[in-house]
């Protein structure tokens, strides 16, 4: 019989639930719980930066199709192509205005942070979102 030093031996290793994956966004909760759900069409973005958030969030899980969907019909491209090697690795929100629940129009200074190729890059934005219809969409970056 092996010496198990004193701990008595288990026939069935116990498991542990997996770890729900953290949002790309950052904010701290789960992504099933943060963006996914807006991915998921389960609930709209509340306010500009939630959409910007889970805009951000989209490029990092490669959810092109959400993206066309809350960019502006009168700015938006025919269709997206995300680059496959690039790894979104941080979002830093940098200041809003406007763009709360109440709001039409909203702005969000943000700077993106990606790995492609091995090289570090960043892009900083300035990005103009309306709301139409109760749904907060991505207009353009100024």
């Amino acid at each position: 019989m092996p010496d198990t030093g004193g701990v008595p031996e288990t026939s069935t290793p116990v498991e542990r639930p997996p770890r729900p994956r953290p949002c790309p966004c950052l904010s701290g909760n789960p992504y099933s719980e943060c963006c996914g759900r807006f991915h998921r069409g389960e609930a709209l973005a509340p306010t500009a930066e939630a959409l910007m958030r889970s805009r951000y969030a989209a490029f990092a899980v490669g959810e092109p199709d959400y993206l066309l969907a809350t960019w502006h019909p009168r700015t938006r491209p025919e269709a997206l192509e995300l680059d496959a090697d690039a790894r979104w690795l941080r979002l830093e929100i940098v200041r809003t205005a406007q763009g709360g629940p109440f709001d039409t129009e909203g702005v969000v200074e943000f700077i993106a942070y990606s790995r492609s190729g091995g090289a570090t890059s960043q892009q900083h934005e300035v990005s103009r979102f309306v709301r139409l219809d109760r749904r907060w969409l991505y207009l353009d970056a100024v």
